[in-house]
């Protein structure tokens, strides 16, 4: 009898896709929704390694002719008032509002320290919106989709006991094909969730960083033309 269901088990096809086929209406939709927050996650998590390195080379780039002593207006006429990268954003917003600043007698209206300041905190806020843009859905898979294979499972254990009652038979041939099933739920779960955790981890601390660099040149920004305003 052992031999037969030996025999019986080796039979059952347990690749992926036939689990897959054998799964219950419930389970394949459990799967199915995983497997798309695993490639929507990865296609946020490609997404967002290219984007923050554009952003750091721009960032350098920009640095370097900031700080290279031609003057400031010279450097706003060349880059304009729309720029593509975001700190050149961040430094036309300054200057565009700095400029606006000034009277037709040539004296500044009084609070554009103030007005300067806010633009560029707008300009950022913007900047650090598109960083972040997409983390919060690798949050949310880290978090959620161990919980949704687990549901996976225990409904495709649920069937695979209420086969083996209507079935009255315990043999393996029975009881594994649907617990293996079952199981494959749980592993989608966690191969959606573990990258997903993993990088919103680093991407979260890398917008941090990049974020923080963007703070830090307008405030040198600022405190070079609070020089200008003060004399």
């Amino acid at each position: 009898m052992g031999s037969e269901t030996a025999a019986l088990a080796q039979e059952i096809d347990f690749s992926l896709l036939a689990l897959f086929m054998r799964a219950t209406l419930t389970v394949k939709i459990v799967m199915i929704l995983l497997i798309i927050a695993s490639f929507w996650s990865w296609k946020i998590i490609i997404e967002k390694i290219m984007m923050y390195r554009m952003r750091r080379s721009e960032a350098g780039s920009f640095d370097r002719a900031f700080w290279s002593g031609e003057p400031l207006d010279e450097l706003f006429d060349q880059i304009g008032t729309e720029p593509k990268g975001a700190s050149q954003k961040i430094f036309a917003a300054g200057m565009i509002e700095w400029r606006r600043s000034h009277r037709d007698d040539g004296a500044l209206i009084a609070g554009a320290q103030a007005r300067i300041d806010r633009s560029m905190d707008v300009a950022i806020a913007k900047e650090t919106d598109k960083l972040n843009q997409g983390l919060p859905f690798l949050a949310t898979v880290g978090s959620t989709a161990p919980f949704v294979g687990l549901f996976g499972t225990v409904w495709g254990i649920k069937n695979s006991f209420e086969e083996i009652a209507i079935s009255k038979s315990t043999d393996l041939a029975v009881v594994a094909p649907g617990i293996a099933e079952a199981l494959v739920a749980t592993g989608l779960g966690l191969l959606a969730a573990i990258p997903a955790v993993i990088f919103y981890n680093k991407l979260s601390s890398d917008s941090d960083r990049i974020a923080g660099n963007y703070e830090s040149f307008a405030d040198e920004f600022a405190t070079i033309l609070s020089r200008q305003l003060d004399s």
